[in-house]
């Protein structure tokens, strides 16, 4: 019976540290475009606009209600045939995990939206602030403050989504870690490390999370 061994993945830390790099990069990249399209998707389901709203309010149950996993799938094969070209399964993995984090940011930015007080709306349009100088210098900056504590758990959620990727052969930490399982035999150390890995990138933001919130609970007062 072959023991476990821990000294195993040191071996290969250069190349998993390439994979951790990836799947870092591909986090910050859809976190980014999915904050964008959370705000935006946030301003449209309380649009005036019934078509608009239906199709917002359908988009997020749609990306918050199926495996993120169906998602990658799905636009992976079945978009090239919609679009008639191969996108690659990098541009196929930013765009799930994009609209992914889109649908779950806009439910965040929806509840911190609502906990701004109705009379700096009515302040604003008194002052003549209306469309999107109201969207963009008034309600953005304050539904961000309410939102980041969320936000940033919504990164760590995200980070760790993004392991599926290895299932479309992108090179990221498990994909990388899988590879090196499978040609070594040792899948025991190899998954733990990943695991190890996984956890010393995502516990330290739970742990900022929960500093950040309690500061900013504090600065407004609840």
């Amino acid at each position: 019976m072959m023991h476990f061994d821990p000294m195993v993945p040191f071996k290969y830390w250069d190349a998993l540290l390439i994979g951790l790099w990836m799947s870092v990069r591909l986090t910050l990249i859809c976190l980014a475009l999915g904050i964008a399209l959370g705000f935006l998707t946030s301003q449209a389901r309380r649009s005036r606009l019934m078509p608009l709203r239906a199709f917002a309010t359908f988009y997020v149950e749609l990306f918050r209600g199926t495996p993120v996993l169906i998602q990658l799938f799905w636009i992976f094969y079945c978009l090239p045939l919609l679009l008639g070209f191969e996108p690659g399964n990098f541009a196929s993995a930013v765009v799930a995990l994009t609209l992914y984090a889109g649908a779950i940011t806009s439910e965040t930015f929806r509840a911190s939206l609502k906990s701004i007080p109705r009379e700096q709306y009515d302040t604003c349009r008194a002052l003549g602030i209306t469309g999107m100088n109201l969207a963009l210098w008034v309600v953005l900056p304050q539904a961000l403050l309410r939102a980041i504590p969320t936000l940033l758990s919504n990164a760590v959620a995200l980070f760790k989504e993004s392991a599926l990727i290895s299932a479309v052969g992108m090179a990221d930490l498990m994909f990388i870690g899988s590879s090196i399982s499978n040609r070594t035999g040792r899948p025991v150390e190899m998954l733990t490390a990943i695991a190890v890995i996984y956890f010393a990138v995502a516990f330290p933001l739970t742990r900022v999370v929960g500093r950040i919130e309690a500061r900013i609970l504090r600065r407004l007062a609840v």
